[in-house]
């Protein structure tokens, strides 16, 4: 089967002290922030490197390039934009330019994510012209389409709890399909009651 036409696009942020997951850190601290994010990158990356599709590493700020994203099986690029909505539709309108048929889009913080939701989304878009994941804060940890739409990028409040409600009335006559709803971490209340990140909260 070949993937060639698929493209996955994860958002990444750049792994610096005081830079990521600024909402966590308001909680845990700045260190514990960083580290937790660090732990949440590799997740990203293990379940994602075996994967047969293109896939593209979008930095916020600029590539790194001996990080943990293999060059071999990762393209590096930078977002560009001035808020998310700006950031994900450039990216998404590359990746067709580019040729590919289906793309996928994710963030890098989804401990809930594994190798199958990304294989099913897929498989998904062979019915549906588009796929989304809902997360369970009213966002969306998950955004796939064969067709670019450019309204789903505008006139959202992104990182609040309306995102996913005003995608969802922009998708309401075309054909999508939803996986199943995950947690995706922003906050302490995100993490608390997680078994594996609590090496991370001791002091």
């Amino acid at each position: 089967m070949n993937h060639r036409k698929d493209l996955l696009i994860i958002f990444t942020r750049n792994p610096e002290l005081g830079k990521c997951k600024t909402r966590l850190a308001a909680t845990v601290g700045h260190e514990s922030a960083l580290n937790i994010y660090k732990f949440l990158l590799d997740h990203t990356k293990n379940i994602t490197q075996g994967l047969n599709f293109r896939k593209w590493v979008c930095y916020s700020d600029d590539i790194w390039e001996n990080d943990i994203w293999d060059k071999s099986v990762y393209e590096k690029k930078v977002q560009s934009g001035n808020d998310l909505g700006e950031r994900m539709y450039n990216a998404f309108k590359e990746g067709f330019n580019a040729g590919h048929e289906r793309i996928i889009i994710i963030g890098s913080d989804m401990y809930d994510l594994n190798e199958n939701d990304l294989l099913e989304a897929f498989q998904l878009m062979d019915q549906h012209d588009y796929v989304i994941g809902p997360a369970i804060d009213g966002g969306y940890y998950l955004l796939g389409m064969k067709v670019l739409s450019p309204n789903l990028f505008k006139d959202k409040t992104w990182g609040t709890d309306t995102v996913l409600k005003a995608t969802l009335e922009d998708l309401k006559n075309k054909n999508y399909s939803l996986l199943a709803p995950k947690n995706d971490i922003d906050y302490f209340e995100d993490i608390k009651d997680i078994e594996i990140f609590r090496t991370f909260l001791k002091n």
